[in-house]
């Protein structure tokens, strides 16, 4: 019985795929990286621009683009650090059927 995958399972979003068979994963490892980034800064920092409203401050957007900076680079990075039992990016656990079972 084996004690789960290698290292060689582990990849991060910034790494790609490397089982991918369209071989552009560059490219869209790439996007996926970029959209992480610009996504949680855009999103935290409208949360923070409404807080700011609410709260009649000026310091909280700035405070939130720089929480969606980092959640940007944790969600690109954290698969190739996660543990074992964690999901690959087409959603399948990397323990395979006859393990489960």
């Amino acid at each position: 019985m084996s004690t789960g995958p290698g290292p060689e399972d582990r990849y991060s979003a910034a790494s790609g795929n490397p089982k991918n068979a369209n071989n552009n994963g560059g490219y869209n490892s790439g996007m996926i990286v970029f959209s992480y980034i610009i996504g949680g800064i855009v999103v935290w920092s409208l949360i923070g621009w409404v807080l700011d409203i609410l709260l009649r401050t000026h310091w909280i957007v700035l405070a939130g683009a720089f929480t969606g900076l980092a959640g940007g680079f944790y969600l690109s990075f954290a698969r190739r650090f996660g543990p074992t039992g964690s999901k690959k990016a087409d959603g399948n656990t990397k323990r395979s059927r006859r393990q489960r079972d």
